[in-house]
């Protein structure tokens, strides 16, 4: 299809209660700047059931306009239901540009929708930017293993869809904008709803570790050595507030659970603290937080690519390196 706007749009995706996930709300951010430079406006699109909360969050984070469609039929996600939404308000209002969070959701939708628009998808991103010279969206994301960074554009077809990782750009401050709410009364027969949600069962660990949200984040590496290896990271984490994490190695090794898996493979974060501890510094764990605040590196090897990105390099056994840093932040909290 062609695009009867250069509007660039946001797809904010919601909890069940109507709440925004987070993921939508950092996406405002990159998508102001690349609307900008399309020179559209930037659009949200809250799709869901009692999204008052969604819709106002939308607007107050930047987004120009805010399309919401809402119904008990979107209360729960369907691919069925999103998808035929979604594809209508596209073909509605013919946006340039359609960004998703990478979620499960999100990837799910994402090709459905990519499909009956006939149009591209780029899936994964970890960098967003207008090119030049065609200006098509430029997608960049990490093919190979990690060990290339891809940018892809969509010249010939529109809109140009892709979707991108949480926690890769950081939510805009909130501000008093308030944006032009169009509300779209588009329902979706539930017997044209093929997949039905009989139970939910939330994993305990899952609902333990928050990488995505989280300040803090301690990571341990392979080497950790084990699963005992970990209780020295929980401490300081514990201490400072924060949560912990892992390397691929340590998940594959099944020293810690994958839920707290940060990398390629596994979750982007970008928190104000990142420790790393005997983690080596490849590329595909690199991808998934290079973008924290501060990074501290723990390393027996000097020579260990971590320290080319760390901020603080700290050269020695975590072992010893890692008690006594929680021995004196524990001092200083009883001052």
């Amino acid at each position: 299809m062609e695009a009867k706007t250069k509007d660039l749009w946001v797809f904010i995706e919601t909890e069940e209660d109507g709440s925004p996930k987070k993921v939508g709300l950092e996406l405002l951010n990159p998508g102001r700047r690349l609307a900008d430079k399309q020179g559209g406006k930037l659009v949200a699109v809250v799709i869901g059931d009692n999204i008052a909360a969604s819709v106002e969050a939308a607007g107050s984070h930047g987004a120009d306009q805010v399309i919401a469609v809402e119904g008990p039929e979107y209360k729960s996600y369907s691919t069925d239901a999103y998808a035929n939404a979604l594809c209508h308000m596209v073909e509605k209002y013919g946006p340039s540009t359609l960004m998703i969070g990478a979620t499960p959701n999100g990837r799910d939708m994402g090709p459905r929708v990519s499909c009956r628009l006939n149009t591209g998808l780029t899936a994964d991103c970890t960098a967003l930017d207008i090119d030049e010279e065609s200006g098509n969206v430029a997608w960049t994301r990490p093919a190979f293993g990690g060990n290339l960074m891809a940018t892809i554009m969509c010249p010939d077809h529109r809109p140009q869809i892709g979707t991108i990782r949480p926690g890769v750009f950081k939510k805009a401050d909130v501000t008093e904008n308030k944006a032009e709410v169009i509300r779209e009364d588009y329902h979706v027969d539930t017997a044209d709803i093929r997949t039905k949600i009989l139970e939910t069962i939330r994993e305990a660990a899952s609902e333990a570790v928050d990488l995505e949200g989280a300040e803090v984040i301690v990571s341990g590496g392979r080497g950790v050595g084990g699963p005992d290896g970990f209780k020295v990271l929980e401490e300081l984490a514990n201490v400072l507030g924060g949560t912990v994490g892992a390397s691929r190695a340590a998940v594959d090794s099944g020293w810690i659970g994958h839920s707290h898996q940060v990398g390629q493979t596994g979750k982007t974060v970008a928190p104000k603290l990142y420790i790393a501890c005997g983690i080596s510094g490849a590329i595909q764990h690199v991808a998934g937080m290079s973008g924290s605040d501060t990074i501290i590196a723990i390393n027996k090897d000097p020579e260990a690519p971590i320290f080319g990105i760390a901020d603080y390099g700290i050269t020695g056994d975590l072992f010893e390196v890692v008690p006594a840093l929680t021995a004196e932040i524990k001092k200083l909290k009883e001052q």
